[in-house]
C-alpha cells in the first residue's frame, strides 16, 4: 500500500496551489468572511481547473479522477480554506447523482455540475438536527402532476448560493427519497445562517411543485443511494478538514518560531511545544487514515470503516487543533485580517456535516460488528 502522491498528483497539487494563490490568497478570503467580496468571483477560475468534474465520468464532461485525486484537490483547497458550493455540488450531489439517478437526469445534470454552471446543495438536516433517514420529516405529498414539498430544511451547506437542490423529503412512512428543486421554484424561500463558512443556510418548502421527472431515479426511497454517495463524499471531505489542519499548524509552528518573549522565540516553552505536537498528533491521525480510505475507495476494498474512522478523526482533529493554536497565538489569534479565525469558524462549520464525531465512531462500532447501528 503506497499511499504517497504519484507524479501526476503532485502536478495537480501544484496547480491547485497556483490558484489558491493567484484568486484566493488571505487578503481575498478574509475580504469574503467580513463580507466585503464575494466568493462567487473565485468561481470561474475553480471551475476552468476541472475541479468540480473530479469525481464525474468523462462521458458527462468531468475529469474522472479518482478519488486520491480528489483527495489531493479538496485539501488544498481546505488550506485556504476556500469557501463555496466545490464540494457540496461537485463532490457531494455529483456522487448522489450517480448512485441514484436516472440516465436522463444524470446526462442533463452532472456536465452542467462539472462545468460550475449548475451548483447544487443537498438539503438533508433539518431542525431536528441528524444524518439518519429517521430525522427527515419534510414531505413529499403526491398530486396530480407530481409532488408538493413541504417543511423545513436547517444547516443546509451553500443554500446561498446554490441554483438547484437535491431535496431529501419523506414520501412514505418508512421512505426517503431525493427531488431536484430549482432554487428559484415557487414556495421555497432561503435565507442565510449568521456565524458559519459555506454560506450555511435554512430553506423553507411551502407546497413546492415539482414534477415526476423531480424524483431521483424515479425512486421512492433514495435513502440507499444516499448513504452510498454519503460514504465516499465523507472521504473528500475529510481531505479538505486535513488541508485545514495542515494551514492551521503551519501557522502555528511559525508563529511559535517568530513570536519571542523573554528573549526567546515562545516555541522553547514546554507548554507552546505541548500545543503544536498536539495539533501534530490530530493532523498525522488524520491524514494517514484518510489517505488509506481514498485508497480503499480507488482499489474496490471494503471501505466504510476505514472512511468513517478518517472521517471522526479529520473532524474532530481540525476542531481541536484550532482551540490549540488559538492558545499558542492568543489574542492576535482573533484578528480576522491573520486569518486563524477562518480556520476556526470553518472547523465549526464542518464539524457535524455528513455526520459529526459520535455518528461516525457509531457507525465504525457497526461496520466492525461491535454493535448494531
Amino acid at each position: 500500500m503506497d499511499l504517497l502522491l504519484n507524479e501526476q498528483q503532485r502536478m495537480l497539487q501544484a496547480a491547485m496551489q497556483d490558484l489558491l494563490r493567484r484568486d484566493f490568497p488571505k487578503e481575498t478570503l478574509t475580504a469574503i468572511d467580513a463580507g466585503t467580496a464575494d466568493a462567487a468571483d473565485g468561481w470561474p477560475a475553480l471551475a476552468s481547473t476541472g475541479a468540480l468534474g473530479s469525481l464525474v465520468p468523462e462521458r458527462w464532461g468531468g475529469v474522472g479522477g479518482s478519488f486520491a485525486d480528489a483527495g489531493v484537490v479538496f485539501e488544498e483547497l481546505g488550506k485556504g480554506p476556500v469557501p463555496g458550493p466545490h464540494f457540496s455540488s461537485g463532490v457531494l450531489a455529483a456522487l448522489l447523482l450517480q448512485e441514484g439517478g436516472g440516465p436522463e437526469q444524470q446526462a442533463e445534470r452532472l456536465p452542467a455540475i462539472a462545468s460550475g454552471e449548475a451548483k447544487f446543495a443537498v438539503a438533508v438536516t433539518e431542525p431536528e438536527y441528524g444524518w439518519d433517514a429517521d430525522d427527515v420529516q419534510v414531505r413529499a405529498e403526491r398530486t396530480a402532476d407530481g409532488y408538493a414539498l413541504s417543511g423545513v430544511k436547517l444547516h443546509i451547506p451553500d443554500a446561498d448560493a446554490a441554483t438547484h437542490f437535491l431535496i431529501a423529503a419523506r414520501t412514505g412512512a418508512a421512505a426517503v427519497g431525493f427531488f431536484i428543486v430549482p432554487a428559484d421554484a415557487d414556495g421555497l424561500s432561503r435565507r442565510r445562517v449568521a456565524g458559519f463558512s459555506t454560506g450555511l443556510g435554512e430553506v423553507r418548502l411551502n407546497a413546492v411543485a415539482v414534477g415526476e421527472d423531480a424524483l431521483l431515479g424515479g425512486a421512492a426511497d433514495g435513502w440507499a443511494a444516499f448513504e452510498r454517495a454519503a460514504l465516499k463524499a465523507a472521504a473528500a471531505l475529510s481531505a479538505y478538514q486535513v488541508g485545514g489542519t495542515e494551514s492551521v499548524f503551519q501557522m502555528t509552528l511559525e508563529y511559535s518560531r517568530t513570536r519571542r518573549q523573554f528573549q526567546q522565540p515562545i516555541g522553547r516553552f514546554q507548554r507552546v511545544q505541548d500545543h503544536v505536537i498536539d495539533i501534530v498528533n490530530h493532523l498525522d491521525a488524520a491524514r494517514w487514515t484518510t489517505y488509506e480510505a481514498l485508497w480503499k475507495l480507488d482499489t474496490g476494498r471494503p471501505a466504510e470503516a476505514s472512511v468513517r474512522l478518517a472521517a471522526a478523526l479529520a473532524s474532530e482533529g481540525y476542531y481541536l487543533a484550532c482551540n490549540a493554536a488559538h492558545d499558542v497565538h492568543a489574542g492576535v489569534g482573533i484578528v480576522r485580517e491573520y486569518g486563524l479565525t477562518l480556520h476556526t469558524k470553518m472547523s465549526r462549520t464542518l464539524y457535524h456535516y455528513l455526520g459529526g464525531p459520535r455518528h461516525h465512531r457509531r457507525r465504525l462500532a457497526a461496520a466492525l460488528g461491535l454493535q448494531a447501528e
